[in-house]
């Protein structure tokens, strides 16, 4: 037969009266050993008997009084940056705050506090103190419930293996429940082991900001940290995305990651083309593209490149002396007469000659892909073809316009003293980025510098994933939902590969779903995240996610019956009494529990399985007063 144990510490500690009673019956056994004549050589062992049963139950008592007592919870911490470095001395172990192993127990624990007040079975936590525990309750003003972090009295510092986050880390968890110090954690310790840090923040963290500078003064050099806020262009650093490429239809593709998720696919690819035919022009040109000119050639027409175009290729095929070419001549003439027709305003005559004479007298052979494609985009109606890139020119005008152009597209001869950086340069001098993408004003815009910057970043690991030999590269993305694209799946789906390893934070999965055009996308994009760590959360479909992952533990029921009667005889009566024990696979976290966290803390389900019940202490940044004592 299989015994299973049950534990039910929601109760009174009954061994508490059990153990005075065996108290009694050793002091009743001493006594009549001297006043009584009970041989010493019974009443030893009776009163070793007595002494043994009050010390064992005796303890029974006290684990239950501690568990009790360690229903308050935990307060939050303020810790120092000298208590983080202690915490953190191992370069190769990631610190996750305090907490312990979730376990089938504590599930179990947790669902018995279901049925009961968990008020009514508090006990001071002086007792903790009294026993050598660790006691500073959960103070009733905080948010969340205590017993949650209750269930376990004892907590350690919580590690795990640096190699073990390679397969990137969600943070979930709704307003205010403590992503912002859970990402100043990670941040801060990826500073101080000397990676290159990338952090897109849609909403400017002052307290994520105000870490990251600080770990960047005490950890590394003085000018490793940089910055870039869009609607600060004076301070900060100027960023070009377009600067790294391999290929120059990489550019293409990293500008249509920036379109709606939702942009239909036709829309999709005319768009990309669009890009593409400019950046082939400009490259054949010895051009480098950038946004303000990929903006300037799409609206105002591939005219003025494929004017410099065609004299370069007529150069190289005919010679310094293709002018005089009777044709060309006859085609000249033609076009200044207005006898050949212009697809639009901004062609001038000379163009309308070079086209001509390129389409009836180049054979095919001979021919140039990037002239043709350049050429056919000339040809194309002019209206249609503004309605075929309407999804385009928008975005690329928010990107291109007033300050933030001069801070996306730089120019290196313009007389703007402001740094200009690019991925490759970021990762080569080691140094920090903190973007702030400044969301609240203006969503529109920071969702496309993200999903730009993210897209650049996809292809910079490409390109070191092909070259190998790199910095490892720590990227953190704040509000997930705001910027992800393809190029970031991308990322958490093979970065890992090139050396980027990634944390994202979210809200709910709902913000994701409409980001990406359904629960399935979303949870699709999720799937390539291996770390989860859950702060309180009140939405029931993240909360489902979140405990999904988690998995399910076999939960043990006691149910008890009893009944009684009488029957049809004067005096005749029965009973029964019955005790089932009972078990069901059950949610190892319940769903609810999510929404009753207290803030910093969570549920993390890491290296492939291992639950931790935790807590984040907040990291005091700030500098101390002159008399030696921190603010308040």
């Amino acid at each position: 037969m299989l015994v299973r144990s049950y534990e039910m510490p929601w109760r009174r500690a009954f061994e508490a009266y059990a153990c005075a009673s065996w108290l009694l019956a050793l002091a009743a056994t001493v006594i009549a050993a001297f006043i009584a004549p009970l041989p010493a050589s019974a009443a030893f062992p009776l009163a070793s008997v007595c002494l043994a049963m009050a010390i064992w139950r005796g303890a029974q008592a006290i684990h239950i009084m501690v568990l009790r007592a360690a229903l308050t919870g935990r307060a939050m911490q303020v810790i120092g940056a000298a208590e983080q470095e202690r915490l953190t001395r191992k370069p190769d172990q990631v610190f996750l705050g305090f907490g312990f192993d979730w376990k089938p127990v504590h599930s179990q624990r947790l669902y018995e506090l279901a049925k009961i007040d968990w008020k009514q079975f508090t006990v001071s936590p002086r007792l903790l103190d009294l026993l050598g525990y660790d006691a500073k309750p959960q103070p009733d003003e905080e948010i969340g419930l205590p017993y949650i972090h209750g269930v376990e009295p004892r907590e350690r510092a919580l590690y795990r293996p640096l190699q073990n986050f390679e397969g990137g880390t969600l943070l979930v968890g709704t307003t205010q429940a403590g992503k912002g110090v859970a990402l100043t954690h990670l941040v801060t310790q990826a500073i101080r082991r000397g990676d290159v840090v990338i952090i897109i923040d849609p909403k400017n963290s002052r307290r994520l900001k105000g870490a990251v500078m600080h770990a960047c003064t005490r950890y590394r050099e003085p000018d490793t940290f940089l910055e870039f806020h869009p609607a600060f262009p004076d301070v900060g650093v100027r960023l070009d995305f377009a600067f790294n490429w391999q290929k120059p239809t990489e550019i293409a593709s990293r500008v249509q990651s920036i379109l709606p998720p939702d942009t239909a696919g036709a829309f999709g690819a005319f768009a990309w083309d669009a890009v593409n035919v400019v950046v082939q022009g400009l490259v054949d040109l010895e051009e480098r593209p950038n946004l303000a000119k990929l903006t300037r050639y799409i609206e105002g027409g591939i005219e003025p490149v494929l004017e410099q175009s065609l004299p370069r290729f007529f150069d190289r095929e005919f010679s310094e002396g293709w002018r005089e070419i009777p044709d060309m001549k006859r085609l000249l003439h033609e076009a200044h007469q207005g006898k050949l027709r212009r697809p639009s305003e901004a062609a001038s005559a000379d163009l309308v000659a070079y086209v001509t004479f390129y389409e009836q007298h180049v054979p095919q052979s001979q021919r140039n892909k990037a002239i043709d494609s350049q050429v056919r985009i000339f040809r194309h109606n002019r209206e249609h073809y503004q309605k075929i890139t309407a999804n385009l020119l928008p975005i690329l005008s928010m990107l291109t316009s007033g300050d933030l152009g001069r801070s996306l597209s730089p120019d290196p001869f313009d007389p703007d003293t402001r740094p200009i950086m690019n991925f490759e340069k970021i990762e080569r001098g080691g140094h920090v980025l903190y973007m702030c993408l400044d969301a609240l004003p203006d969503p529109s815009v920071a969702s496309s510098i993200g999903a730009l910057a993210l897209a650049d970043l996809a292809a910079r690991a490409g390109m070191r994933y092909n070259l190998g030999g790199y910095r490892r590269i720590a990227l953190f993305v704040d509000e997930v939902s705001n910027v992800i694209n393809q190029p970031l799946i991308e990322i958490l789906n093979k970065g890992a590969e090139g050396g980027i390893f990634t944390t994202c934070a979210m809200q709910t999965l709902a913000d994701l779903a409409k980001r990406l055009g359904s629960e399935d996308a979303a949870r699709m994009a999720l799937g390539n995240l291996n770390n989860l760590i859950a702060l309180r959360s009140k939405d029931r479909p993240t909360q489902d996610f979140v405990v999904e992952t988690f998995g399910k533990v076999a939960i043990h029921t006691v149910r008890v019956g009893l009944s009684h009667g009488a029957d049809a005889h004067l005096g005749d009566f029965s009973a029964s009494h019955s005790e089932t024990l009972t078990e069901s696979f059950e949610e190892m976290i319940p769903a609810d529990v999510l929404g009753k966290l207290p803030n910093l803390q969570y549920f993390a389900s890491v290296s492939g399985g291992r639950l931790f019940k935790g807590r984040f202490p907040i990291l005091d940044t700030a500098p101390p007063h002159p008399d030696g004592n921190n603010p308040s």
